[in-house]
C-alpha cells in the first residue's frame, strides 16, 4: 500500500502552482475560485492571513516521492467572519460554558460562498485512500492543536458524500441561482415570466434605462488603474455603509487581473460618461459569478440591472449555463433565481455538542428545504417551466 504524508504550509505559494493546479482543474475545471493564482492574491495582497483573522494553514498530501497527490485549501481562523455559514450561534454556546470556540479550523475559499471542490485530488487507483487520509490529516490536525472544530464550507456533493461517510456533520442552506436553458437572447428568457412578471422585470430595466444610464463590459486585462480606483472606492463604500470594513483591499483586486484576466469582469454603469456604479463579476468555464457591488449614490433600480439582468445578459451572450449572485436575498427570485440548496460539513471535537450540533443541523436541515420548497412557488415563471425546476 502506498504511504501518504501529510504536510501543513503557511502560504500557499509554499505549494507547487502547477501541481496544486493540476489537482483542482481535476476536481472542477474552469472554477477560478481555488486556482493557485486567485488564493496567492488574498495572501499576497495582506487580505488573507492571520492578522485578519485567517491564518494559511494549507493541506498537501504527498506520496514517496514527494509529488503532490492531494491537497486542501485550510485556514486557522480567530472568527467566524467571511463564511457565510453562521456559527456564531455555535460560538456563544461554548462561550456560555466556559469553554473556547476560536481558533478552528475552515476548509474554504476566503469571502466566497461559492460551491466547489475542497478535497483535492488526483488521479490514482488509490483515490478513496488519498481522500481518507486527507479528511483524517485534517481531522487529527484540529485535536492534537486543541482547536474546537473543523469545517468544510461549500463542498460539491462528492466530498460531502466522503465527508459525511467520515462522520461530519451536514448542514444545508438555500441560495438562489440562474439556469440557462438554452436562451437565445433576453427577450428569449423574459417568453418564459408570466405576463406580469414580465411586465415588471421589463419596467425596471426600462427605468434605468430612462435615467440615461449605460453599461460597459471590461474584462481584467481592459481595467486601467483609474477605473480600478472608482470601482474599489464604490465596493468600500457598500462595506462602509453598514458599518464594516472591506474584506478585500485594492491589491487583490489588481493582482487578479493581472493573473486572471479572463475570470474577472466588471460592468460599469456610467451617466454622461462618468461612472457611477460597479459590479464585480469573475467567470468559470461554465459559470458566472457575482461577488461585489457598488455606487456613487441612490440610484432607481440600478442595483438589481448591474448585478442580476446585466449578469443574465452575459449569461446568455457567452453561452455560459449558470449564474451564482451570491449569497441569500429573495429580491432575487422575482428576477429569474430559483432556491439552490447548498451544503457544509462540520467536525466538532467535544462530544457533547457535536451531539447537539447534529440533531439542531437536522432539524436546520428540514426547515431550510421546506423555505426553499416554498419559495419555488413564487419564481415568476411560467408553470411548465416551474415544475421543471431542481433544489
Amino acid at each position: 500500500m502506498t504511504e501518504y504524508r501529510a504536510r501543513f504550509v503557511d502560504h500557499i505559494a509554499d505549494a507547487d502552482a502547477a501541481a496544486w493546479n493540476a489537482l483542482a482543474a481535476r476536481r472542477a475545471a474552469g472554477y477560478p475560485f481555488l486556482r493557485h493564482e486567485f488564493l496567492s492574491a488574498l495572501e499576497q495582497s495582506g487580505s488573507v492571513t492571520a492578522r485578519t483573522g485567517w491564518a494559511p494553514k494549507h493541506l498537501l498530501l504527498e506520496d514517496s516521492r514527494g509529488r503532490m497527490v492531494g491537497a486542501m485549501p485550510l485556514y486557522r481562523k480567530a472568527h467566524s467572519r467571511g463564511e457565510f455559514v453562521f456559527d456564531f450561534s455555535w460560538a456563544n454556546a461554548y462561550a456560555q460554558h466556559g469553554m473556547r470556540y476560536y481558533p478552528k479550523l475552515v476548509s474554504a475559499v476566503p469571502f466566497t460562498p461559492v460551491t466547489g471542490p475542497r478535497l483535492l485530488v488526483g488521479a490514482a487507483p488509490d483515490e478513496r485512500t488519498v481522500t481518507a487520509t486527507l479528511i483524517q490529516a485534517a481531522s487529527e490536525y484540529a485535536r492534537a492543536e486543541r482547536l474546537s472544530s473543523w469545517h468544510i464550507l461549500f463542498p460539491i456533493d462528492e466530498d460531502l458524500s466522503a465527508l459525511r461517510q467520515a462522520g461530519l456533520i451536514l448542514r444545508r442552506d438555500c441560495q438562489f441561482h440562474w439556469q440557462n436553458r438554452g436562451y437565445e437572447s433576453y427577450e428569449d428568457f423574459l417568453a418564459t415570466f408570466t405576463a406580469e412578471k414580465r411586465k415588471k422585470a421589463k419596467r425596471e430595466r426600462r427605468r434605468v434605462a430612462e435615467a440615461g444610464i449605460e453599461f460597459d463590459t471590461r474584462l481584467g486585462g481592459e481595467i486601467e488603474d483609474a477605473l480600478w480606483r472608482v470601482v474599489y472606492r464604490f465596493y468600500a463604500d457598500t462595506f462602509h455603509r453598514h458599518g464594516h470594513e472591506p474584506y478585500l483591499n485594492l491589491q487583490f483586486f489588481k493582482l487578479i487581473a493581472a493573473s486572471m484576466p479572463e475570470c474577472m469582469m466588471l460592468k460599469v454603469a456610467r451617466h454622461r460618461h462618468q461612472p457611477i456604479a460597479a459590479a464585480i463579476f469573475f467567470v468559470g468555464e461554465d459559470a458566472l459569478f457575482g461577488r461585489y457591488w457598488g455606487a456613487s449614490g441612490n440610484y432607481h433600480s440600478l442595483h438589481f440591472e448591474a448585478c442580476y439582468h446585466q449578469g443574465i445578459e452575459y449569461c446568455i451572450a457567452n453561452k455560459l449555463q449558470r449564474f451564482e449572485p451570491g449569497t441569500q436575498g429573495e429580491h432575487k427570485v422575482p428576477r429569474g433565481f430559483v432556491p439552490t440548496l447548498t451544503s457544509s460539513a462540520h467536525d466538532i471535537v467535544d462530544e457533547r455538542f457535536a451531539v447537539a450540533i447534529r440533531d439542531f443541523a437536522a432539524r436546520e436541515a428540514r426547515g431550510v428545504a421546506s423555505y426553499a420548497a416554498a419559495v419555488k412557488e413564487h419564481v415568476p415563471y411560467h408553470r411548465a417551466v416551474t415544475e421543471g425546476l431542481q433544489l
